[in-house]
């Protein structure tokens, strides 16, 4: 496992470093101050699992950081990690494919939960950005808001939509439905064309928008 770590605080690298030691205790952890740094350890490391993106650099904007990132290695894992829970800015980073959001004011244990379900395969966005309540288990009986009820969904689909929308990797709904993978492969497809989008954060955002909160 290496992580690369970009944020200009040593004290929350020092506190970062913390989290990703409870989970990973042999993790192998860069450090970058500032975009310059992330970039050459980027390039010095293309084997990287992670990188933990802080917004706000010294030296440019997050953004630019993230888009290079993107041009150079689409492929390569990013978590944004930030002060600000703007929507707009949230939105932004999942359109430049981040897999995780999460604000610097999230809990400790909030933060292992995403840091954990990112490295599951899951998308990690944080309920109180979309406005919306945490979603409940995906095994209760779903009452849909009327947008969502207007999608034509089975239920066992609706059930797969709320563990996509806890960021839980297809996989993990095998387990919690106890069906197959191929199933599961369906489900999702048919809930990408039923909500006119082309990938699971994009359908993670428009459910949120349909009234996803409404569901129970």
């Amino acid at each position: 496992m290496k992580i690369l770590l970009v944020d200009d605080h040593v004290l929350i690298r020092d506190a970062l470093r913390s989290v990703l030691r409870e989970v990973w205790d042999r993790a192998a952890i860069i450090e970058a101050a500032d975009a310059r740094q992330a970039m050459r350890s980027i390039e010095a490391n293309p084997d990287l699992d992670l990188v933990l993106l802080d917004l706000t650099l010294p030296d440019g904007n997050g953004f630019d950081t993230l888009s290079r990132i993107r041009e150079r290695h689409p492929a390569m894992a990013v978590v944004i990690l930030s002060a600000s829970d703007d929507r707009d800015a949230i939105t932004r980073a999942f359109e430049l494919g981040v897999v995780g959001f999460i604000p610097k004011s999230a809990q400790r244990e909030v933060m292992l939960s995403a840091l954990k379900l990112v490295f599951s395969g899951g998308i990690y966005v944080p309920p109180e950005v979309l406005g919306r309540p945490q979603p409940p288990p995906a095994t209760a009986r779903p009452e849909l808001s009327p947008s969502l009820s207007k999608l034509g969904l089975t239920e066992r689909q609706l059930e797969v939509l709320a563990l996509m929308m806890q960021g839980k990797s297809n996989k993990a709904i095998c387990r919690e439905l106890d069906i197959a993978e191929p199933t599961v492969k369906n489900h999702v497809t048919c809930i990408l064309k039923a909500l006119k989008v082309s990938n699971r954060t994009e359908a993670v955002i428009a459910a949120s928008a349909l009234g996803h909160g409404d569901v129970r």
